[in-house]
């Protein structure tokens, strides 16, 4: 449950703070407020941890990336590359704005896959959105050498994996807008809430503008008085989902050790396991352990394993099952569902050329997902949740 589970007395005194108030929106009654501004701060600490120019707190991960890709002018007639393991948000976010999600495959970080990029390129490419999955980088760096070759844009959905790095930089910077999510069960967690990441004064204008109504926010006019540039919709973080980040922030690097810690302890365990290979990494120091995959030969020995560690009351995921997050398994989804009765943005002609969900387009996603488990790793692990994970190993181990 990673941040979740560290909520406490310093989540309370930063909530307090704004309470004691009365001011609970992210903008307006300064002279109400008393100098308390949470959601600015936390924007100001976010963006200084991960080396980033500017930052924006939005409501949720979700609404990150619509915001985000917004701003990158992303809309009708323009298609996204984006892996096929990841949240449905994902997908969900390219759609919003009518343009069209193109399916990508994955490689053995489960990530998306660089080499499969330029086969997913059409005429309509705009942009790519690399998933760091499961806490772990993508290979970011072949990445963005392949959308440079053919000037995408590229956005970083970086939900899941909040604090890690890759070869020292951190995940979120590299593209040209990042994105978080601090929902409950991530890493950082406000209960809801996200975070935009870029370096360019012009992205963030955008966004930032989006994200409210259009407002400019300039600080020498009274709010409602500003002038404005495009239109926009809410999407404002609030002050206590910002006191609550303020206080999560300040845990990160602390949460990630003994995450990395104990899911070392667990890695050893599995290692003895005949059979079972792990993840591959790109950069094992920029991991954030929030979950450990490993996999076997086949999908028959992967579910035997999860059966018989589910007999011993300790869960894995194959996701190639999961209704969440692999893309063969949205039946909303594939049936072009959206919520309006016209399909938008499927059926929109500005949207050229049928865009399939083939299983056979995605023969790696086919493969590793179907053969991998995946376990997550808490903060907190007493040593009789050890000894019920190790046991469960030993003894589905004797299965195989």
């Amino acid at each position: 449950m990673a941040g979740a589970e560290l909520i406490g007395k310093e989540e309370m005194k930063q909530v307090m703070d704004v309470l004691k108030t009365g001011v609970l929106m992210r903008y307006g009654f300064d002279k109400e407020r008393k100098g308390i501004f949470k959601v600015r701060e936390l924007e100001q600490e976010f963006a200084k941890y991960c080396g980033a120019k500017y930052a924006l707190g939005v409501t949720s991960g979700s609404s990150a990336l619509k915001v985000a890709l917004t701003a990158l002018d992303v809309g009708p007639g323009d298609q996204v590359i984006c892996p096929a393991f990841t949240f449905l948000a994902t997908y969900e976010a390219v759609l919003e704005v009518g343009a069209i999600p193109v399916m990508a495959d994955i490689d053995e970080s489960l990530n998306l896959d660089p080499d499969d990029i330029e086969r997913k390129l059409t005429s309509s490419t705009k942009a790519v959105i690399p998933v760091h999955m499961c806490g772990a980088p993508a290979r970011i760096d072949k990445i963005l050498k392949v959308a440079k070759k053919h000037k995408l844009l590229v956005l970083e959905d970086n939900a899941q994996g909040c604090g890690g790095s890759f070869k020292g930089k951190k995940l979120g910077t590299f593209g040209q807008m990042g994105i978080f999510s601090f929902d409950y069960y991530k890493t950082l967690t406000t209960g809801e809430g996200g975070m935009i990441l870029t370096d360019s004064q012009k992205l963030y204008q955008r966004a930032d503008w989006y994200h409210d109504h259009g407002h400019d926010h300039n600080p020498k006019v009274s709010r409602a008085m500003e002038g404005r540039s495009i239109l926009g919709f809410n999407y404002r973080m609030n002050e206590l989902q910002g006191a609550v980040g303020l206080a999560q922030l300040r845990k990160l690097d602390g949460l990630i050790a003994e995450q990395k810690k104990n899911k070392q302890a667990i890695k050893d365990v599995l290692a003895q396991v005949k059979g079972v290979k792990f993840r591959k990494i790109p950069d094992p120091a920029g991991d954030t352990a929030t979950f450990l995959a490993f996999n076997f030969p086949s999908e028959t020995h992967a579910e035997k394993f999860q059966k018989a560690m589910a007999d011993k009351g300790v869960d894995a995921v194959i996701f190639k099952k999961n209704a969440w997050h692999y893309v063969p398994n949205w039946e909303h989804f594939l049936a072009k569902s959206t919520a309006n009765s016209k399909k938008y943005p499927f059926a929109d002609p500005i949207n050229k050329g049928a865009v399939k969900y083939d299983r056979k387009s995605i023969p790696q996603a086919e493969d590793l997902l179907g053969r991998t488990l995946v376990i997550g790793i808490s903060v907190k692990m007493p040593k009789e949740r050890f000894n019920k994970i190790k046991a469960a190993i030993e003894k589905a181990a004797d299965v195989l």
